[in-house]
């Protein structure tokens, strides 16, 4: 009886709602793709109830991993996410409202403790600097980190960047404080997001580094990658990692990105965007589709300077390219990374001894490992951020999930 009168409401419910009978329509679509693909049994492995939180009554399609999808060569984490990395922290506030407003906030804490007092070293790379990216100019100068990283759109950076300022101040110990560096990055929103409203606050800011936290990352349509929308599908948020083998240093490393741009989607080495016939290239759809943004947070628990953090970052953009990224004109692509290893945090109030720092950091002949796996993690957390999206209907038209009942089987036909 308990069963039939679920089964009524949700009769009733599908009748009352039309979005969500149509997400059923995608969910039977995915369904069968991953049937043909030999995947039916698969679901978001790894992920527990919060990491999918935010899409009710939507199937979950499988990460990039978890549907046979194995980018590059290195092995992923436990998580295959950015808190794989120990101590790394991740909160979302996603804000949605009715047609109009789809939009959030993405905090990244590189540690639990007052990363003001706690800096960590950090590198910064614009590849395309059509954007904003709030803070790098002083990393790039000192090399270093001192509040939480904040992603959210365009026209709300000032608020993320009160919020962080707000949070530091705040913190024991920084009673003193009078100059703060707030790190915040963006994507623009403004298709699927109202963003002239200026919809995210402080406060919700403020929530979203309140809300992080170690263990599970949540992806697709949430956070800063709420109204986010990436080779002409929905795009959001996604994650990966890799763990050197103990040979290489057994280091991790973690990325998170924030999912906008365009190009001709390739994954796996599989040419899906051109199949699909969706690209900015295919003489049916409007020009400039390939603009947007993207924004790669990396972290790593091995002990590097700021000046192969930085190496780093660069290597990232080389996954960013293998998912079909030209990296147009109008587009804006930002990547950090930072070190969390306790032997090259700069404590503040304490005098280092040089050598000691300059002794605890890898050597330059130890980085190519990472550079590796910096490419690889951000080329599958791009995969993740779209396979984890849903369709959204915004504020100036449809961005719909990508087809994984056609993909799937692509791939799978493809031996990946």
């Amino acid at each position: 009886m308990e069963r039939e009168r679920e089964a009524a409401a949700d009769d009733e419910a599908a009748k009352a709602s039309p979005d969500r009978a149509a997400r059923g329509d995608e969910d039977m679509k995915l369904a069968k793709g991953m049937a043909a693909a030999g995947l039916l049994a698969i679901t978001s492995s790894g992920l527990g109830a919060d990491a999918v939180a935010g899409q009710p009554g939507q199937a979950q399609a499988p990460r990039a991993r978890a549907a046979g999808i194995e980018i590059g060569v290195l092995p992923a984490g436990p998580l295959n996410a950015i808190t794989d990395v120990p101590g790394i922290r991740v909160g979302h506030v996603t804000i949605e409202e009715g047609k109009d407003v789809h939009t959030g906030v993405t905090a990244i804490l590189p540690h639990g403790g007052n990363v003001f007092r706690s800096r960590v070293p950090a590198g910064f790379v614009a590849y395309n600097a059509f954007g904003k990216f709030a803070g790098s100019t002083q990393v790039v100068e000192l090399g270093e980190i001192e509040t939480p990283i904040l992603l959210t759109n365009t026209l709300n950076v000032p608020e993320a960047m009160a919020a962080a300022v707000e949070w530091t101040l705040a913190q024991p110990g920084n009673e003193t404080v009078r100059s703060v560096n707030a790190v915040v990055g963006e994507t623009n929103d403004g298709f699927l997001n109202d963003i002239r409203r200026r919809r995210v606050t402080i406060a919700d800011a403020r929530r979203a580094i309140d809300a992080a936290r170690e263990g599970p990352v949540a992806e697709g349509s949430v956070g800063a990658g709420t109204g986010t929308v990436a080779f002409e599908y929905k795009g959001g948020i996604g994650t990966a990692s890799r763990k050197l083998p103990a040979a290489m240093g057994g280091w991790t490393l973690g990325v998170l990105v924030q999912s906008n741009y365009g190009g001709v989607l390739n994954i796996a080495g599989v040419p899906v965007g051109q199949r699909l016939g969706r690209h900015e290239f295919a003489g049916r759809v409007e020009r400039g589709t390939a603009d947007g943004s993207v924004v790669i947070v990396i972290a790593t628990d091995a002990p590097l300077s700021d000046r192969n953090l930085r190496r780093i970052a660069e290597r990232a953009f080389i996954g960013i390219g293998r998912t079909g990224s030209s990296f147009s004109n109008g587009s804006g692509d930002y990547a950090i990374a930072f070190s969390t290893h306790a032997a090259v945090r700069r404590e503040e109030g304490k005098k280092a001894e040089a050598p000691a720092a300059v002794g605890a950091e890898l050597r330059n002949e130890a980085m190519s490992p990472l550079f590796q796996a910096a490419a690889e993690a951000t080329e599958e957390a791009v995969i993740n951020s779209l396979f984890a999206a849903r369709t959204v209907n915004g504020h100036r038209g449809t961005a719909e999930r990508l087809p994984l009942d056609k993909v799937l089987p692509w791939i799978a036909a493809a031996g990946n």
